[in-house]
């Protein structure tokens, strides 16, 4: 066997069984299983008697068609009076006064403590919709004119008049892509943040306590280098093939298989070239990161130093993060397109763009192939750096350091 394989089964092996690693991927299903069993857990702990709202209805209208009892709120109707004081002593939550104003309804919602916000906008999606219904019911629509008013929607069809461009995706595709892109913007979020603090600090702390200086005597710094790398990239695809199995477990069999089937019509609405590029972006990012790690983990003289050498690294992953982020509201920005083919920031966004956006088919591959030799450029530059600063000891910052180990190696 060879000695880089020795290496990299010895790292594989000793990062796989330690605690941290068993530890964090227990902790990653417990907060995806807590994601997927949230609605029975909060019924579990939040359990309780429904809150009482009071109704005064001033009105003609009927309003128990909109208002009505669920396993949170339960309706009362009431006529005005002592409403104030059940306020205050708890025994209404909150009270709806709904009057006639000029042919408009008109609702005041009334509660001893400020509500929640979330149960305001419940509170006045309901009300909107009373007041809808109120202004058809003073034109004597008949119910199912009414009903037929609430539900109509256009039928909406895209047609794009230039030949040359490929159909344009329907809006729910674009949603799709845009959660898609979502989760692998999180995934190698947290996957660079995990595994470049890994590579950087298992480099650095070889290389404080001298372990290294013994090492290279057998084994060249190029075999050591790459080991490094393809065993923390291993350990990264173990640990994903963990969670996403693990996902896929809980889609299945929660909720009946109700999520599951939510997430195979997301799916379908996507293609198979879509999921090839984020697979290739997601694992050419994450394997870009590790080289820099590894770079920079040869650049400190002990571990204690690797935060700080980090820091630009982890910079970039926030700011693609970030940016990511402001896609999701509109994909087709300037911004969302600079930052797709900026290879340190492109594996976030430029999934963004390509699930969400109705671009050309070249534009992702120009990003991926910018990728593809930014990786490689860094590997060999980073390599060829690696020889002569893995055994340079040097203070200051990472600057400082760059120039003690071309001063001392040239």
């Amino acid at each position: 066997m060879s000695k880089f394989n020795v290496l990299i089964k010895k790292l594989y092996k000793q990062k796989i069984t330690s605690k941290s690693f068993i530890l964090t991927t227990l902790l990653y299903l417990v907060v995806l299983s807590g994601f997927m069993f949230w609605s029975e857990i909060k019924d579990l702990i939040f359990s309780g008697d429904a809150d009482t709202i009071a109704v005064i209805n001033e009105t003609d209208f009927d309003i128990a068609q909109v208002l009505q009892d669920s396993d949170d709120v339960e309706y009362v109707y009431v006529e005005a009076g002592d409403v104030k004081d059940k306020l205050k002593d708890g025994d209404y939550y909150a009270a709806f006064t709904l009057s006639d104003a000029d042919g408009k309804l008109a609702a005041k919602i009334e509660s001893f403590d400020p509500l929640p916000l979330n149960d305001q906008q419940d509170f006045q999606s309901s009300l909107s919709q009373a007041g809808q219904l109120y202004a058809m019911s003073q034109m004597e629509l008949s119910p199912e004119q009414q009903q037929l008013l609430l539900s109509s929607e256009p039928v909406i069809t895209l047609n794009s008049l230039n030949e040359a461009a490929d159909d344009g995706k329907s809006a729910e595709e674009k949603m799709a892509g845009v959660w898609v892109s979502y989760a692998i913007g999180i995934i190698i979020y947290v996957f660079v943040a995990s595994y470049l603090s890994m590579i950087t600090t298992d480099v650095a702390s070889e290389k404080g306590s001298r372990a290294l200086e013994m090492l290279l005597v057998s084994v060249k710094p190029e075999v050591h280098f790459r080991s490094k790398i393809v065993g923390v990239f291993l350990v990264a695809l173990t640990q994903f093939v963990i969670l996403f199995g693990g996902l896929l477990l809980l889609l299945r069999f929660s909720d009946g298989g109700n999520k599951w089937s939510i997430v195979t019509d997301l799916l379908d609405s996507l293609s198979i070239s879509y999921f090839l590029y984020i697979v290739g972006f997601l694992f050419l990012t994450i394997f870009m990161y590790l080289i820099i790690g590894a770079l920079f983990g040869s650049l400190v003289s002990k571990v204690e130093e690797a935060g700080q050498v980090m820091m630009p690294a982890m910079m970039l992953t926030l700011v693609g993060f970030y940016v990511m982020l402001t896609g999701m509201g509109n994909p087709d920005t300037m911004l969302i397109k600079v930052f797709s083919y900026i290879p340190f920031t492109s594996g976030m966004v430029m999934p963004m763009r390509l699930g969400a956006t109705d671009m050309n088919a070249i534009e992702p591959i120009i990003s991926f192939v910018i990728l593809v030799g930014t990786v490689l450029t860094l590997y060999f530059l980073s390599l060829s750096f690696y020889k002569r600063s893995v055994l340079t000891y040097s203070s200051g910052g990472i600057i400082e350091k760059m120039k003690t180990v071309f001063k001392v190696t040239t």
